[in-house]
Order: C-alpha cells, then structure tokens, then sequence
C-alpha cells in the first residue's frame, strides 16, 4: 500500500505575523530621566515650567479636597502622586490636539487650560460638563470606565480622514484596562493607524483591587503588542520622563505612524474618592514608601542640583499655586445660578417632540411653583 505522508503540526506561511513584534515591546524597567545621565540633557525652561504645575497642581487636588469635605463637591477623586502624568499629558500636546480625560483627570484638563471651576462642575453637580468640549479642545470628563478611549480613537481617525493634523490623546486608569471599551478602542486604533496616544496611569489599585488581581501580564504595557502597537513603560512620577515618552508618541502618531499605548507607574496617595476608605486594603508603610518617590521632590531635587532653583523661586511657585487656590475656594463658595430648563438645551442640535413635550412639562411647573 501506498504510505501517506506524515502528518506535520506546522500551519502554513499564512499564520506568520504582519508584524514583528520585538520593536512594539516595552522595555524591562521604567524609563527614567530624573537621576539618570539623561537628566543632564533635559531642558532647563521645560524642567521650570513642569516644577510650577507640578506645585500648581498639588494645591489644586488639596483645595479640591478640602471643597469636598465641606460640601461644596459632591466627590472629588484626587490625583495627588500622580501629578506628573496629569501634567505632562498636558504639556506634550499641540494647541490644536484633543484630550480625552477620565473623572480623575480635572488636573490634566486644568494644566491644558481650562478654568478649575469649570473642571469641577461635573463633581459639583451644576454640570455634567462645565464647559465648551470644542472651545478647548477637551473632552467632557467621563465617569463611566474607559468609555472615553473608542471616542478619542473616533476622533482621531476623522480627524485624519479630513486631512486635520489632530492627536488625540486618551488617559486612563488601571481599572479601565479590564474594561470592553479598552479592547474597542486599541483594536480599531491599531488597525486604522489612528494618530491616538493612550496613557494608562497604572496608580496601583483600581478602587481597592491591586493590579496583580486584575492581569497576569508582564506589564500593561505589553498588551499593546497583542494589538499591533509599541508599548512604553515609564516612572510615571518622572515628569521629565512622562512628558518625553508622551511627546514621542504624539509625534510618531501625527507623522502617521499610528497609536501608541503608554504605561505610567506611580501611585495614588489619596484614597479613591472621599467616600473611600484606603486603610481597609493598603497600608501606611506602602504610602510613606511611595512618598519617598513623590514627583515634585524628583524634579526639586533636580532643578537644585542644577542651580535652577532657589528658595525665592519655590516660594514665587508656591505663592502662584495660593493665589489659584484663594480664587477657586472664592469662586466656588459662590452659589451657582442654574436654569433647570438648561436640561434640554444641550441634547439635541434640534429637539424632538419628546423632548418638546417634556420640557413643556417642566416649565408649567416651574410656573406653577412660581405662582
């Protein structure tokens, strides 16, 4: 009888990847600049300008969280230790750039530019958002996890279908990386070469699940190679860092080499929200340890080194972040005037009968009342 050829377990030359993987990988450790022979080559203007948003922005999370203890927030999720990350992804992009924040970046919106009594007046419950998406060139603060990444991806690939030179850059936590919406927004990016930058500022707990309960990878920065994507790690404390590797991706994504995933590690020092109780999962010697790699010591430390800061210009810096601080507590002690009939005007670019009917409703009771 005639003997078959052996059966081979080798699939055929179709099953090859498109594309090779070492160069997506991230690298083994954190990148660093602060403490390195990098540092040396760092801008002085940029250190300076990320020194006084870093001190900006640690008032600004501090005076957001005294506002909420007295009532006038109805929650606040700080971003005190992660202050670097907020502020580079603002600093890295272009004026004509998109960001695409989480409910815990209010300071990345604010470092952008927007007024920090706009950037409250979702957590104030004036607003769901306070301000004009479009006028600024950010996006509304999202609530729901990761939800925002599909629609910076969205933007991003119309962006570049109508010939806008226009990066999206998308911020979210750790937790959001479990979510569907994570997959959505990486797939399509990827396979569309959207001009998206996405920062995971992996801040080691998502509420109080640890990152080791949520993923058995090496990093969240290698899930980028699974979508056909670069992955970079770096010190999310290291402003310098943060703000060179993002710079990066939003120069390779405008130049159409497509989206990047970035992975910051560095650590919330408040707890979630004030409604949160950090002690019943962390404890205090893995704060004071993390307090120890605090982002404005980093760069302090290095600016000193460097003779570009002394003490009358910590406390120029300081006095900038308190004169901030004294307006948004003013302004925020003011009580708003809001129109409840402002609940249909932002919905529709024209109404529909429902929504006619209903605010028709509405407004016979308010006169009602008014009677």
């Amino acid at each position: 009888m005639e003997q078959r050829e052996a059966y081979r377990p080798t699939p055929p030359p179709a099953w090859k990847p498109r594309t090779d993987p070492a160069p997506l990988l991230p690298d083994a450790e954190p990148y660093r600049v602060l403490g390195t022979a990098a540092a040396a080559g760092a801008d002085p203007a940029l250190l300076l300008e990320l020194y006084e948003q870093l001190v900006r922005g640690r008032r600004y999370n501090t005076q957001a969280t005294a506002l909420t203890r007295q009532g006038r927030l109805a929650v606040y999720p700080s971003s005190t230790g992660q202050e670097a990350c907020e502020v580079a992804a603002a600093l890295a992009l272009e004026e004509r750039d998109w960001l695409f924040p989480s409910y815990r970046d209010t300071l990345a919106a604010v470092a952008r530019g927007l007024d920090p009594v706009q950037a409250l007046s979702l957590l104030r419950g004036d607003w769901h958002t306070g301000y004009d998406p479009a006028e600024h060139r950010v996006a509304p603060l999202c609530t729901p996890l990761a939800t925002q990444l599909p629609h910076a991806v969205g933007l991003a690939h119309a962006a570049r279908l109508k010939g806008d030179d226009v990066v999206a850059l998308a911020l979210v936590g750790d937790g959001g990386t479990s979510e569907g919406d994570f997959h959505e927004a990486l797939n399509f990016a990827a396979v569309w070469k959207a001009p998206v930058v996405f920062l995971v500022q992996n801040n080691g707990f998502a509420i109080s699940v640890p990152l080791a309960k949520q993923t058995a990878a090496p990093s969240l920065a290698h899930k980028a190679v699974g979508y056909g994507m670069p992955g970079r790690l770096v010190d999310g404390n290291d402003a310098v860092a943060v703000h060179e590797v993002l710079s990066d991706a939003v120069r390779h994504a405008r130049e159409g080499g497509g989206p990047t995933l970035v992975e910051a590690v560095t650590y919330r020092m408040e707890a979630h929200t004030n409604a949160d109780d950090a002690t019943r999962y962390r404890g205090d010697a893995e704060v004071e340890t993390w307090r120890g790699h605090d982002p404005i010591a980093l760069l302090e430390r290095e600016l000193t080194g460097r003779g570009l800061l002394d003490d009358d210009r910590v406390q120029a810096a300081r006095d900038a972040a308190e004169d901030m601080a004294a307006d948004l507590r003013e302004r925020m002690n003011q009580d708003p005037v809001l129109d409840p009939m402002d609940l249909f005007t932002h919905v529709y670019a024209e109404q529909t009968a429902q929504l006619r009917e209903q605010a028709a409703q509405l407004r016979a009771e308010l006169d009602a009342e008014a009677e």
